[in-house]
């Protein structure tokens, strides 16, 4: 059977791949549109089981919001060219939809679920992965449910943020969110500070203060104030507001009658060991093994 161009057309729609990729796999498939396709697929997912192992740090991260929902998800790339590229926008947007609309964070259970084109999210990210040439993985999804007003901000596609409040709006919601995707706190206030954190960072004032040589009374002085600024450093209630660095958030709050029921800050790659890359000793290994 003679194999047209409108055919290897319709199969590179399909399937994202190739145009020699698609002659190919119809050649084989005797002008089988559904065959071919199929072996596409398969040799797709071979392609992506040889990807899977390597570093995807680059991405982006997607808000969706509908009522008192919103979603985080982060999609991770190998590099910042993918990352902007606009399939892969549309995979992690489509994602995000997957999250918002399914309520799954359960990023195993997500790979399962209908994407919205009749492919799974899976196959629509082996997918992806056989049209870019790089590790694609869907990381992290977080859900934000509230009574309350629901504010959201990203920085480019690169940092979001999603915070809930008691009182207050939208629009208070969304300046926190704000600080919160550029100053990056710990937790709220001093109650969520992880108790082992405090405790390392009091050993570590202690022993500082310990070597000044001043009496005792006056390094748990020192101590006590070195652990204050601590915490307002690092919750947000403590933090400079970051559009008003003379009000602190906790008082900007406390202006408004609003309190920050929960808040969600992701950022692409944070936790993930990038490989660097060392050209020069790429290039001398292949001089060497040349």
């Amino acid at each position: 059977m003679s194999i047209t161009a409108s055919m290897v057309k319709e199969l590179r729609e399909r399937t994202g791949a190739g145009m020699m990729e698609c002659k190919k796999a119809l050649v084989e498939a005797n002008g089988d549109l559904d065959a071919a396709a199929e072996a596409l697929r398969k040799s797709g997912q071979a392609k992506a089981d040889k990807k899977a192992g390597r570093v995807a740090a680059d991405g982006r991260v997607v808000i969706k919001k509908d009522g008192a929902k919103a979603v985080i998800v982060e999609v991770n790339s190998e590099t910042d060219f993918v990352a902007k590229d606009e399939n892969f926008a549309s995979f992690a947007e489509a994602a995000a939809d997957v999250v918002l609309a399914s309520g799954e964070t359960d990023i195993e259970a997500l790979a399962s679920a209908d994407i919205g084109d009749g492919r799974t999210v899976e196959q629509a990210r082996t997918d992806l992965i056989q049209k870019v040439g790089e590790n694609i993985s869907v990381r992290r999804a977080a859900i934000v449910a509230a009574d309350g007003p629901i504010g959201f901000y990203t920085h480019g596609a690169r940092i979001g943020a999603i915070v809930a409040l008691e009182g207050g709006d939208e629009d208070l919601a969304r300046d926190i969110a704000m600080h919160v995707a550029a100053i990056n706190p710990t937790c709220i206030d001093e109650s969520g500070v992880p108790a082992e954190m405090l405790e390392r960072e009091k050993r570590i004032f202690s022993e500082q203060a310990a070597e000044s040589g001043k009496p005792p009374e006056i390094v748990e002085k020192m101590v006590t104030g070195r652990v204050a600024k601590f915490l307002k450093e690092i919750t947000l209630v403590g933090q400079p507001f970051v559009k008003d660095p003379d009000v602190s958030v906790g008082k900007l709050l406390k202006g408004a009658d609003a309190a920050v029921a929960t808040f969600v800050r992701f950022e692409v790659g944070e936790g993930i060991e990038k490989k660097e890359d060392n050209f020069v000793e790429e290039v001398m290994a292949q001089v060497q093994g040349g």
